[in-house]
């Protein structure tokens, strides 16, 4: 019973923290004048939303492609990340040191610098200014953190319970999907966790290799920040934090989740 209350505890005090920061964001957005040393703006308005919402605006059409472009990226750093972790964690090669500083070098170097470097090569290959280049530059990134975080998986791994399945007559399609998935979900759904967010807010590399084409929320969310329009950044803020919410509420259960991940993928394995 302790326990239980102190991890309630914990929870409500990570939602307040979490929370907190938006209050500001939130009166910024319904306000109509706020200037200092008022405590609350002069009046209130829904005008900032209705804007933002609107289609002249393009933040709904921005948060699309912003999603959309995260999802891709997500799932195409899995599909080499996951083999890639495999590789790390489970074996000893020559160069794996190697491989390793290498893949935390986009992690070490300074962004703007990989993104210039980018630029000039994309350009070359006529992916600059193009929604296929910005995703392609958001794998830098995001690549390290899904390697990594899968490495670490498959260094708990135990192989052999895959030898036993494929012993036991199932496929390589029906091992992986009833054996080694349910082991490695929890940790797959971090490391994609980390990966949608880290594409998700890439500024920097989206400016430089899509040049003002590819309008991604960030790009929006900086541009009405310049011009000093509180409000509708403010509004475009608080929608830019929602799918990033909606991802760690979704993934919560598997990567908090108890019990024997294992255990539930054998029950599952057709005999």
């Amino acid at each position: 019973m302790h326990a239980d209350r102190l991890r309630l505890l914990a929870a409500f005090a990570l939602a307040l923290w979490m929370i907190l920061p938006t209050i500001p964001l939130v009166v910024w957005s319904v306000a109509r004048g706020w200037r200092y040393p008022d405590l609350l703006p002069q009046g209130w308005s829904l005008k900032a939303w209705s804007f933002a919402l609107s289609g002249k605006s393009g933040v709904l059409e921005s948060l699309a492609l912003t999603t959309g472009i995260a999802s891709a990226v997500t799932v195409l750093a899995a599909l080499i990340g996951v083999p890639a972790g495999r590789a790390l964690g489970l074996y000893r090669f020559r160069g794996k040191g190697l491989v390793t500083l290498f893949l935390l070098a986009p992690a070490v170097l300074p962004g703007i610098a990989i993104a210039f470097g980018l630029h000039g090569v994309f350009l070359r290959l006529g992916l600059a200014g193009t929604v296929t280049g910005v995703m392609l530059a958001h794998l830098i990134p995001v690549l390290p953190y899904m390697t990594l975080v899968m490495a670490a998986v498959f260094s708990r791994f135990d192989p052999d319970i895959e030898a036993q399945a494929r012993l036991l007559g199932a496929t390589p399609w029906q091992t992986f999907r009833c054996v080694t998935l349910p082991a490695i979900l929890p940790g797959l759904m971090t490391a994609a966790l980390f990966a949608f967010l880290v594409s998700w807010s890439q500024y920097v590399l989206t400016l430089a290799i899509g040049g003002g084409r590819v309008q991604t929320l960030p790009l929006v969310l900086f541009s009405f920040a310049g011009a000093g329009r509180n409000d509708i950044t403010a509004a475009i803020a608080l929608l830019y934090i929602l799918p990033g919410l909606a991802v760690l509420i979704l993934t919560a259960r598997q990567v908090t989740g108890r019990g024997a991940a294992l255990s539930g993928g054998l029950r599952q394995w057709p005999r």
